[in-house]
């Protein structure tokens, strides 16, 4: 195991490891150890009672936390006719059909973080599947960036919207603000993400379905959550 610098060590310290902390509690403690020169990313590792090697048991989606992520993605639209205007107005940073296909398969471009399509381009866009696919990057109807309504899926995006998936290991990793935010703007992000979680339990997930709880920041150590305060 690599050796932690000697902030971190001193972080650590300032932690207690065995204590489930209050919501609120915690991201004020987060923003307290926080001592990298950028602001940081505050991130939420919730660990779930699913086995995801079962498909009744995959939990994905997507949603708008209340006070975003403090950070504006970069977003690519494949769409054609009135909806490239439409995608533009709302923000897009990018929009083509088989033209950014193109430029995709041939140049290896990948310079956006988000890719959002209308359901008749993607009969086009299903040959990204192999370069996009493993990435992240391929529109997906479960989180929404397969769709006609490609004017709010782009606000959307913009304004903070997450994607969480679980990992092999039956974990969701995903950000929930920045360490600049107040720590109840972190607080209230966090809620609606275990709650968003709650809502979307395979009906075949069995026992404790929340398992754990930990919030973290870029460089910080993690400080556990109790899940019983944050759904309280």
């Amino acid at each position: 195991m690599p050796q932690r610098g000697k902030k971190y060590r001193d972080a650590l310290k300032k932690v207690d490891r065995v204590k489930l902390y209050d919501p609120l509690e915690a991201t004020e403690l987060i923003k307290e150890l926080a001592g990298a020169k950028f602001d940081e990313t505050v991130e939420a590792a919730v660990r779930l009672g699913v086995d995801p090697r079962h498909a009744d048991q995959q939990v994905r989606g997507a949603m708008v936390l209340p006070h975003g992520t403090g950070k504006s993605r970069t977003v690519l639209v494949f769409a054609k006719g009135d909806k490239v205007k439409e995608a533009e107005e709302a923000g897009a940073d990018y929009v083509g059909a088989e033209d950014m296909v193109e430029k995709i398969q041939k140049e290896g471009w990948l310079g956006f973080e988000v890719a959002i399509a209308t359901p008749d381009m993607m009969g086009v866009v299903g040959k990204l599947g192999r370069i996009l696919g493993p990435r992240g990057l391929m529109p997906n109807p479960k989180t929404g960036t397969v769709t006609f309504d490609v004017g709010r899926a782009v606000q959307e995006v913009k304004a903070g919207k997450i994607e969480y998936r679980v990992d092999k290991a039956g974990n969701i990793h995903t950000p929930i603000g920045k360490t600049s935010f107040e720590p109840q703007k972190l607080a209230e992000n966090l809620k609606a993400l275990v709650e968003q979680l709650i809502r979307v339990k395979p009906a075949a997930a069995k026992g404790q379905y929340i398992k754990s709880i930990t919030v973290s920041s870029t460089m910080g150590p993690g400080v556990k959550v109790s899940a019983q305060k944050i759904t309280a």
